[in-house]
């Protein structure tokens, strides 16, 4: 699938699943491990701005992440690194991909088409 535009729906993603996350201080935060869930912030290359995000913690150790506001162009084998402040918390490598804002689009498109309503017979 080539996208027309940089900036096209198809290439941003707002969730994300890793491989099992290699945890630096604490293995995993208390606060995710507690609450299965943990609010921090993340990148996926090294210049780029930290998005905010929420991790939600899997049996195996992997994390699914998701984004506040949707990324552009997060690819599979690219390493999700996970801040809390300025304090570097992990990383781990990116499995798999939600569907992108374009998918989601199309869907709410078809859910929200006309609807025929069934006419419904008298009884006789």
């Amino acid at each position: 699938f080539k996208a027309p535009s940089t900036d096209h729906p198809a290439l941003y993603r707002d969730l994300l699943r890793t491989n099992r996350v290699h945890w630096i201080a604490e293995e995993p935060p208390a606060e995710l491990v507690r609450d299965k869930m943990m609010e921090c912030h993340f990148r996926f290359r090294h210049q780029m701005a930290l998005v905010p995000c929420v991790l939600t913690l899997n049996q195996d150790g992997s994390v699914w992440v998701t984004l506040v506001k949707p990324a552009r162009a997060i690819t599979p084998g690219q390493f999700a690194v996970f801040y809390k402040g300025d304090e570097c918390l992990g990383s781990g490598k990116i499995l798999r991909m939600g569907p992108s804002v374009y998918t989601m689009q199309q869907g709410k498109n078809r859910e929200e088409g006309p609807k025929k309503e069934d006419k419904i017979e008298p009884a006789t």
